[in-house]
């Protein structure tokens, strides 16, 4: 069997924590935030857990993460 690929693109958003959940970082954090409150800003700079389902997808993509 040759090496699996690893997709570029989720390589790229997630990464696999040591007790192997999928981590994320949050999404509207790039432009228009002259809008949003100091607090929302804020705690949109923390990462994010995808749920279990989809982490099993995920970790298909990034074998060797």
């Amino acid at each position: 069997m040759p090496k699996m690929k690893t997709h570029r693109g989720a390589a790229k958003r997630f990464k696999v924590t040591g007790t192997g959940k999928v981590k994320r970082s949050k999404a509207y954090k790039s432009h228009i935030l002259g809008k949003k409150s100091q607090k929302r800003k804020r705690n949109l700079r923390q990462s994010g857990l995808i749920s279990p389902v989809e982490a099993k997808n995920i970790k298909k993509l990034i074998p060797y993460k």
